[in-house]
């Protein structure tokens, strides 16, 4: 009987069509933070803005006007600012002779902007080259996965467990960035308690570099004169479980199972209020190793 209720239970919720208006209680928007730089030779940029209602499809109001820093361990001193974009603090490798990358060094993050103090710390770990990048054409195997060159990257996990990953591909030039394309490692593995520890990375880490098409139900093969790019970014253990948490929001795939999924919520900053009574922030400060390889498929 319980079975037969279930059922019925499940008919009726999907033959409901009815459109549902939400009402959603105003909140104080709060101070976003994207604080994700590395130590490659580029431009690195913080950026700051403000969070917006939940249905509100604009872009994130810039937040100007603040002092963006970044010291670390060693006593060098790294100061982000604010140039041609709103929001947007950056600072030029090319303007240091010492910077940012020495491995195991601590560095802290620390805003001041609308009489608020926020800080964090990051430490930059190790992270392991890549030693390959490889392409297979491989015939369909099922509706998922049909006939053409697949690419993958060979890389091995350093010996120690606890190194953390987050692995990066880039298509034609174009970084894969939509929330089903994120990647993270954890040792040769996916999660914690995996045990894979100082081996090539398994299987599945290694063929996160094909993406899925616009409605996710198939892989992309690349195609004759397609170029992949691969990237390796050394993440705290911290970084590695707000990106998790990341992805168990914003991977939802919509039909019945999100009727009994966790609702959304602000994932866990690692950055604070220096006032423990001021203003909540969201967003994640990590400074990361970073090794790199790319091919282009040719006949």
């Amino acid at each position: 009987m319980k079975r037969i209720a279930i059922i019925v239970l499940a008919s009726g919720l999907l033959g409901c069509e009815d459109p549902i208006d939400v009402t959603l209680e105003e909140a104080e928007p709060v101070l976003v933070v994207d604080a994700w730089i590395n130590n490659k030779p580029e431009l690195q940029i913080i950026k700051l803005s403000m969070a917006q209602p939940y249905f509100d499809s604009s872009l994130p109001p810039p937040v100007s006007g603040a002092t963006v820093v970044v010291s670390s361990s060693a006593n060098e001193t790294f100061i982000f600012e604010e140039r041609n974009t709103p929001g947007d603090y950056v600072w030029d490798p090319s303007t240091s002779a010492n910077g940012i990358g020495e491995i195991e060094t601590e560095y802290q993050l620390q805003i001041e902007v609308n009489d608020e103090i926020y800080v964090s710390i990051s430490q930059i770990n190790r992270v392991p080259t890549i030693d390959s990048i490889k392409f297979t054409f491989k015939e369909e195997l099922n509706q998922f996965q049909p006939e053409g060159y697949y690419g993958e990257f060979v890389s091995a996990d350093p010996r120690g467990e606890g190194d953390t990953y987050w692995i990066k591909t880039f298509k034609n030039g174009i970084y894969q960035n939509r929330p089903f394309d994120l990647t993270i490692a954890y040792d040769a593995g996916f999660s914690q308690g995996g045990l894979i520890d100082g081996v090539v990375f398994i299987q599945p880490l290694q063929d996160s570099v094909n993406p899925l098409n616009e409605d996710l139900d198939e892989i992309v093969p690349y195609e004759i004169g397609d170029s992949l790019y691969v990237e390796i970014h050394s993440i705290t253990n911290d970084a590695f479980f707000f990106l998790q948490e990341l992805q168990i929001q914003t991977q939802r795939d919509g039909g019945f199972d999100e009727i009994f999924a966790e609702p959304f919520e602000n994932v866990p900053s690692n950055i604070i209020n220096a006032d423990e009574n001021g203003e909540d922030i969201i967003g994640y400060f990590n400074v990361a190793a970073v090794s790199g390889s790319g091919r282009k498929l040719t006949e």
